[in-house]
């Protein structure tokens, strides 16, 4: 009897560590097996529309209305004045000595925008200036220079002012960060600097011919300050 007892109570045992083992088993390979991977369509963005020709003829009129109202600031400016004498360092057709037509004399860089304009005569060959005096000595804080089809605007390489009493002072000097607009007929070099203290009564530009090639135009040039 006692036999069977232990019997009885040997195979309750084994009965339990066997399903004990088959549930960890199980439990064991629930946590192995891998999620089902979870699939996405991937969508691709449609092209950008190409402009119209609408749109194109909008944004060349956008551009052309920028530069005009930029220019009309510039001309327009109650503080600028333009230049009412100028001389020059070369003039195209004075080789030799020859007399140059006035049709490029420094001369016609006096006064406003008009379409006329001083040329100088080295295309890419060292240094040309252009001098200007104007009527108001003031405390100067800028010189805005007009280059006709920007030809010159990347070459100045410095900006001088020259005080009442006739000292002459580099305000900038460098490379020029200026491109030539092609919103327009025409390119504005702008140099801005701290206002002088002493009365400013001329205006000298230098240019590097090398490093844009090419004739210089200017048409006129505007001393800005109170």
């Amino acid at each position: 009897m006692v036999h069977m007892k232990h019997s009885v109570a040997l195979t309750l045992i084994v009965g339990t560590l066997v399903l004990s083992a088959c549930g960890k088993k199980k439990e064991s390979v629930a946590q192995n097996t891998p999620a089902p991977a979870v699939t996405t369509q991937s969508t691709t963005p449609a092209p950008a529309a190409e402009p119209s020709q609408d749109d194109a003829e909008r944004a060349k009129k956008l551009e052309l209305l920028d530069y005009a109202t930029m220019e009309d600031q510039y001309i327009n400016d109650p503080h600028a004045q333009w230049a009412s004498t100028a001389t020059a360092s070369s003039t195209f057709g004075d080789d030799n000595g020859a007399k140059p037509s006035e049709v490029n004399a420094a001369s016609n860089a006096i006064g406003p925008v008009d379409g006329k304009d001083w040329t100088n005569n080295h295309p890419d060959i060292g240094f040309d200036w252009l001098q200007l005096g104007f009527a108001k000595p003031v405390s100067a804080t800028e010189v805005r220079v007009v280059f006709n089809n920007g030809e010159g605007a990347e070459a100045v390489s410095r900006v001088e002012v020259e005080t009442a009493d006739g000292h002459w002072v580099t305000v900038w000097s460098g490379l020029s960060d200026v491109r030539i607009d092609r919103r327009g007929a025409r390119t504005w070099f702008v140099r801005k600097f701290d206002k002088t203290q002493a009365p400013t009564k001329g205006v000298k530009i230098t240019i590097a011919n090398n490093v844009q090639s090419g004739y210089k135009v200017v048409d006129a040039v505007q001393l800005v300050g109170e």
